[in-house]
């Protein structure tokens, strides 16, 4: 970028960007896992397989691939019973928020920006999380993976956010760490952002052809300016 980028708005992915949570997600797969008889996965393992929700985490955790979450069948039952189960224990217990996230999501605050977060996450474990951790505050607005009809990557979850805070897509920069965001931003018109340190699938996303890649937030925030 050549010039500071003019917005009004910021939408941010959850895990993977604003926090670190594949420790809390490892203990809901071991103990998922422990309940259907079957090896614990690594937590390399978890960290490679988050992205798409829960219920393609389960998937994928259930046949050891990444390519499980594009069959379209959902999970057993009772295996996606179990890890929501499990995961509702650990939520928040290991979180931690990544390097830069605090200071710039007070600087952001600081430029008088609307900001709001993007998740494929439930939103029976996305409120309890922010709340734990302590960013609810910062958020005028919070969509989950199960809100609207179609979840990130589908612009829907940008669109809807953008019209709760009354702003143009083309004035709101989405955050995130993966292709998902991405794909989500681009086909919503809005700017975007990616990190080099979330959960992108295998995917190195310096690859993608996104407005700019930040090593933190604190960073991004170097480069924004309000519209």
């Amino acid at each position: 970028m050549t010039a500071p980028l003019a917005i009004r708005a910021v939408l941010f992915d959850l895990d993977g960007t604003l926090l670190d949570t594949v420790l809390d997600l490892h203990a809901a797969a071991v103990g998922m896992s422990s309940d259907l008889g079957r090896p614990a996965p690594s937590v390399d393992a978890i960290r490679g397989y988050v992205g798409r929700g829960i219920p393609n985490l389960v998937k994928r955790v259930l046949a050891g691939t990444m390519v499980a979450a594009d069959d379209p069948s959902p999970p057993p039952a009772d295996a996606l019973a179990s890890f929501r189960r499990h995961y509702g224990e650990a939520n928040g217990r290991h979180a931690a928020l990544f390097p830069g996230v605090l200071d710039g999501l007070r600087s952001f605050q600081g430029l008088g920006l609307s900001m709001g977060v993007i998740t494929n996450k439930a939103e029976a474990f996305t409120l309890p999380l922010l709340q734990h951790t302590g960013l609810r505050p910062f958020f005028e607005v919070v969509v989950s993976g199960d809100v609207l009809p179609r979840p990130k990557p589908d612009p829907m979850p940008l669109l809807w956010a953008c019209g709760r805070l009354a702003v143009s897509p083309t004035q709101t920069l989405m955050i995130g760490d993966s292709r998902h965001d991405f794909q989500a931003a681009r086909a919503a018109g809005c700017h975007v952002f990616l990190v080099p340190y979330g959960y992108n699938e295998g995917q190195d996303v310096r690859e993608l052809p996104c407005d700019a890649i930040v090593e933190t937030l604190a960073d991004a925030a170097r480069v924004i300016t309000r519209a």
